[in-house]
């Protein structure tokens, strides 16, 4: 048996277990908020409104945008420094989205098999009471380095407004110079957008998935905190 998974015959299996405390759901869905507000009106700041006519006093929608994006900004940033406090604090399942046990050889079998699975090349699911290995390597690459990356570009973008010397200029002004310049910044940051996009549609799919063929609790568990398993099979 491996290290992460094991048979619903267990009498681990049998019953509910707690995995996801409040916070981390709390941070789930503020970031999956922020992360949509943030999509929207920054595709509207990438590709501006045409012109209106009449007063330009009067018209301060694209403004309304940028501080919307900025309010979600913050949001999204300070969420998930506390979601990183709440990894030391939380029970084990909260630190699964930061550290990848890649020194077990049970996590590799794990995780060649769940990609066997989703490849339909084998329907023996595994029943894991957290995160399986493919879907937490695939929340520390989004959720973790692609949310820093983009933090860290938008900071930097945000403290060109701010001006120079500002507390942005000081924390993420290094950025721009490192990535070559504020027109490479803004389209690599934009590119990520489009990125964490795609990975948002295949999450929602796999957690769909789980829910309908591994017969475990998939979308309930991220909103009430608890893991079950439909059926006996291991």
């Amino acid at each position: 048996m491996s290290t992460t998974a094991a048979s619903v015959h267990d009498p681990k299996y049998q019953k509910a277990t707690y995995v996801f405390e409040a916070p981390v759901r709390i941070w789930h869905w503020l970031h999956a908020l922020s992360i949509g507000v943030l999509c929207v009106t920054g595709y509207f700041i990438a590709n501006p409104l045409p012109s209106l006519g009449g007063e330009a006093s009067s018209h301060f929608l694209m403004g309304y945008l940028r501080m919307i994006h900025f309010i979600a900004g913050y949001v999204f940033a300070i969420a998930f420094l506390v979601r990183i406090y709440w990894a030391f604090v939380g029970n084990k399942y909260s630190r699964e989205l930061f550290v990848l046990p890649f020194w077990k050889g049970g996590w590799w079998k794990d995780l060649f098999h769940e990609i066997k699975y989703y490849a339909f090349l084998t329907r023996k699911s595994h029943k894991i009471m957290g995160h399986n290995p493919l879907a937490q390597t695939a929340m520390w690459l989004f959720n973790v380095l692609l949310t820093l990356f983009l933090i860290f570009t938008g900071f930097a973008l945000y403290a060109e407004g701010l001006g120079e010397g500002s507390w942005a200029d000081t924390w993420f002004g290094w950025v721009i110079p490192a990535l070559d310049g504020s027109q490479n910044t803004k389209m690599l940051h934009l590119l990520s957008m489009w990125v964490m996009l795609v990975f948002v549609v295949i999450h929602i799919y796999m957690a769909i998935r789980a829910d309908i063929m591994d017969r475990e609790s998939s979308v309930s568990t991220i909103m009430g905190g608890w893991r079950t398993f439909k059926d006996d099979q291991p």
